[in-house]
């Protein structure tokens, strides 16, 4: 058992765009609380502590090196300088919620913090969202596993349920993406 680093360590893997997932930890360290290995508070809080270390790390790479590797490769997988000025426009006005309810869902919680670092959405605003979401995230899996106890495997069946609805919806919007990125456009000259 690795203990509270290790809840920390885990769930910061998992905010920081690798697939580690958080269903996983926060539910087993539910169970652990229902033994009387861990408390319920400190569990729930130091899970969304490693979020947030994780997702400030993903931000921090998003903002470094994100923007310039798009600017440069982007064109390769169809994102060009207007989908970015959109993804800009989209964190600036609604960032907060952004942050907020991406931390809610499972896969895009994973990757929520890099597109925020890209946009530079503001940093103050980013923790407190991310924060806040995770404390929700972490403290609901955290009670979910703790009322199920040794049965907290039982539930993952429709975690998994989700993740694959969550993965159909992703996979639909980027169909509709290379759909309008890869139609010919039409001579707005000739239109005229």
């Amino acid at each position: 058992m690795l203990g509270y680093p290790g809840i920390a360590a885990m769930m910061g893997i998992g905010c920081a765009c690798i697939p580690l997932p958080s269903e996983l930890v926060m539910l087993f360290s539910g169970s652990l609380v229902s033994d009387g290995h861990f408390n319920f508070h400190v569990a729930a809080l130091i899970g969304s502590l490693g979020s947030v270390l994780g997702s400030v790390v993903a931000y921090y790479a998003g903002m470094v090196g994100g923007r310039p590797f798009l600017e440069k490769y982007g064109r390769f997988v169809l994102i060009k300088r207007h989908d970015m000025d959109k993804a800009d426009r989209l964190f600036s006005k609604h960032g907060e919620a952004v942050v907020f309810f991406g931390r809610l869902v499972p896969v895009v919680r994973a990757y929520i913090s890099f597109p925020a670092g890209i946009s530079r959405m503001n940093f103050t605003r980013f923790l407190i969202y991310t924060f806040i979401g995770s404390m929700a995230w972490c403290y609901g899996l955290t009670y979910l596993g703790m009322k199920l106890g040794d049965h907290w495997r039982s539930i993952l069946v429709y975690f998994h349920k989700a993740d694959a609805v969550i993965i159909a919806f992703l996979v639909l919007a980027i169909a509709v993406y290379l759909y309008h990125h890869l139609k010919p456009e039409k001579a707005s000259a000739e239109s005229a």
